[in-house]
């Protein structure tokens, strides 16, 4: 099971906490957004993939680097209506079938499928 624990501490900052790791949510700078988390959640379990698939294929892919991109809508519920991933390898040479072959493997990233299925959120008050 995945477990994270967000605490207040003061006005718009939060600590989120997750195993033995920590770190500070801000809307006011100091931290990273909520927004920018969730961007971070899908480029880093993309990356995930992409290592797992160059480590399998036995294909040099060293220093690549994802870029996510997104705005918020003006309209409500303000939401995220796309999300733009680019995937950098850092001029490794991949011709079109392991392009496409690689493409298809990292949309097996856990974070990418649940934002797919549009999961439920079950909140409650303690």
């Amino acid at each position: 099971m995945y477990k994270v624990e967000v605490t207040h501490k003061e006005g718009m900052l939060f600590d989120v906490s997750s195993k033995d790791y920590s770190f500070c949510v801000d809307v006011n700078g100091r931290g990273i957004t909520p927004p920018d988390t969730l961007l971070a959640s899908i480029g880093s379990c993309l990356g995930v993939y992409v290592r797992k698939y160059a480590d399998g294929a036995k294909i040099s892919l060293d220093n690549f680097c994802i870029t996510v991109e997104a705005e918020l809508s003006k309209e409500a519920p303000v939401s995220f209506r796309e999300i733009r991933v680019a995937l950098d390898l850092k001029g490794a040479a991949l011709d079109e079938r392991r392009k496409q072959a690689l493409l298809t493997f990292v949309k097996n990233c856990p974070v990418h499928n649940t934002l797919k299925g549009n999961p439920a959120i079950v909140l409650r008050v303690n």
